[in-house]
């Protein structure tokens, strides 16, 4: 799939803009705070309802303004064309698709499969384990029809629980939702590890690319519990003292983490920073991979300032793969390089100032 027109009004220093990109590669060129990530922030809010930077009320919305609107065109993997539009003030929101009203926000988004990767992205690989099981769901979330589901029942049950342990009740008020939290909990784990294991080769492949001075890159898998040995019914009748004293859950999936690792040596505290972008970089074109061995057609693809904490060698390679690709893919940056017009064929520029977008084409 790819956009064909992307409107944007009240976004940060933007009043409005108008874009018509190409289905290849669409470069976002200007100086440092021109106005470049928003528009990367508009193409990623479609597709999460939130800003990689934070949430919407957090200054995304232009001073002064009671909203911010982003409006899109595009055309589906079957040729097919369709028009959405949404309005969020930052607590409420609005959206249409289709001239239809849309009244959940996750089936808004699901039409716009992004991956987004940013200055803040190495943190995939060296920061909170939040984020790598963010990064497994929202693989789940498009490819598995049934994870969605059990991700909401989970999470109920997560915070019933949760609320149970701070008032302090007894065993026989705990046991219902343990039944409910464990289910839950096993399927959630087992869709998370099957995936994460499938991901495995594609990943190896793309870091030995990427990375060959590195060594066999590989993925571990921790589900949050003392699993294969023990279910997680038991792991939780086994930590309910140390629950109780807590107030809170510390054994299930909200516990799961996954780990990259280099040579079966360098693991996630020792990387450097450039290391932990490349290999977030690995993880994230990796699962663009498998999305497209899943649905047949290739997410929208946004870096922003893709550039940064790169050498030359590095950044050649990255746009090579990339070249191999048959994805929409929007790019910021300072520079026009003259690695984009040697890598990809079909490419437009576009010129960010503050509050304007010119096309340089």
């Amino acid at each position: 799939m790819h956009l064909t027109e992307l409107q944007g009004a009240n976004l940060r220093c933007f009043t409005e803009f108008i874009l018509t990109p190409v289905p290849g590669v669409n470069l976002l060129l200007g100086e440092n705070g021109a106005g470049k990530t928003s528009v990367i922030e508009a193409i990623h809010i479609l597709g999460y309802g939130r800003s990689f930077r934070g949430r919407i009320r957090d200054g995304l919305i232009k001073q002064g303004a009671a909203s911010l609107q982003i409006s899109t065109r595009w055309q589906d993997a079957h040729g097919g064309t369709h028009q959405a539009g949404l309005q969020h003030s930052g607590n409420e929101w609005q959206a249409r698709q289709n001239g239809a009203d849309v009244d959940n926000l996750g089936q808004f988004c699901s039409h716009f499969p992004v991956l987004s990767f940013e200055p803040g992205s190495h943190a995939l690989i060296s920061g909170p384990a939040d984020n790598r099981r963010r990064f497994l769901d929202w693989a789940l979330f498009h490819v598995e029809p049934e994870f969605f589901s059990q991700w909401r029942r989970f999470n109920r049950a997560l915070k019933q629980r949760n609320a149970l342990l701070k008032a302090q009740p007894g065993a026989e008020a705990l046991a219902a939702w343990d039944h409910e939290f464990a289910e839950s909990g096993e399927a959630i784990h087992y869709y998370r590890q099957r995936y994460l294991e499938s991901l495995k080769p594609v990943f190896q492949d793309i870091c030995r690319g990427f990375l060959p001075e590195g060594g066999l890159a590989t993925l571990g898998y921790a589900a949050g519990w003392r699993q294969p040995q023990m279910s997680l019914l038991d792991s939780l009748r086994l930590n309910r003292d140390r629950d109780l004293q807590t107030g809170f859950c510390n054994v299930g999936p909200h516990r799961a983490d996954w780990e990259a690792t280099l040579n079966g040596q360098l693991q996630q505290e020792h990387f450097s920073r450039g290391q932990a972008k490349l290999l977030a970089l690995s993880a994230l074109l990796a699962q663009a991979k498998k999305f497209v061995d899943e649905k047949g057609f290739w997410p929208i693809l946004c870096f922003d300032d893709l550039a940064s904490e790169l050498d030359s060698e590095h950044f050649r390679r990255v746009l090579r793969w990339l070249s191999g690709s048959r994805a929409q893919i929007w790019i910021s940056g300072t520079d026009d390089q003259p690695a984009y017009a040697e890598n990809f064929s079909l490419l437009q520029r576009f010129h960010v100032e503050q509050g304007r977008i010119a096309d340089t084409q």
